[in-house]
């Protein structure tokens, strides 16, 4: 089985912490990183995207390219950044953000979603993909938090050093599942 994660482009409106409640879609420049990071590759079995907009509407944009069948998981959608929704690193208080970036378990923003309920309903999401969809080639469009939770979880790594692993937008991280390994990373921050 091979799971590929793609982060989604740039969207509009610029860097800024969109978290599930800012539905901003993809910019142009978000859609040229999408189709160039997966050029004329159609090789899934099933496209899976979170329902925002800036993975959606690309995951739409496949399907009907390809005649691939398309899933919309509303538990693959980004963790909510609670008050840091619509600002971006300079709006946010220096000792606030640090804090947050060294130690994000227990120094979440203002009215965030707890980084452990959001791991849980992402891997509560592989677990199901993984289970449905066993021995096929999958492409999951998600948001760079979904892809550091997923990360995390295959490689046993302890949620306070997810924010460690960049995920870029517009590219592909592949995750391979075997009988005798289970999930294996395979590739980060690549193109098809």
């Amino acid at each position: 089985m091979i799971i590929d994660l793609i982060r989604h482009g740039s969207p509009v409106g610029g860097k800024m912490y969109r978290g599930h409640s800012i539905d901003h879609p993809l910019s142009e420049e978000g859609w040229q990183q999408m189709r160039e990071c997966v050029g004329d590759y159609n090789e899934w079995d099933v496209i899976i995207s979170s329902p925002l907009l800036r993975c959606s509407e690309f995951a739409r944009e496949l399907h009907q390219r390809h005649n691939i069948p398309l899933e919309i998981m509303d538990n693959l959608k980004e963790v909510g950044f609670g008050s840091w929704e619509g600002k971006d690193a300079n709006d946010i208080d220096r000792e606030e953000f640090l804090s947050f970036y060294h130690d994000p378990m227990n120094n979440r923003p203002e009215g965030s979603e707890h980084l452990e309920d959001f791991i849980n309903r992402v891997v509560q999401s592989w677990k199901k993909i993984i289970c449905e969809h066993h021995d096929r080639h999958i492409l999951i469009v998600a948001h760079a938090g979904v892809i550091r939770a997923v990360i995390a979880h295959i490689l046993y790594s302890e949620p306070v050093g997810m924010y460690k692993i960049i995920v870029e937008n517009g590219r592909i991280c592949r995750i391979e599942v075997t009988e005798r390994s289970g999930p294996v990373l395979k590739m980060l921050n690549g193109t098809l």
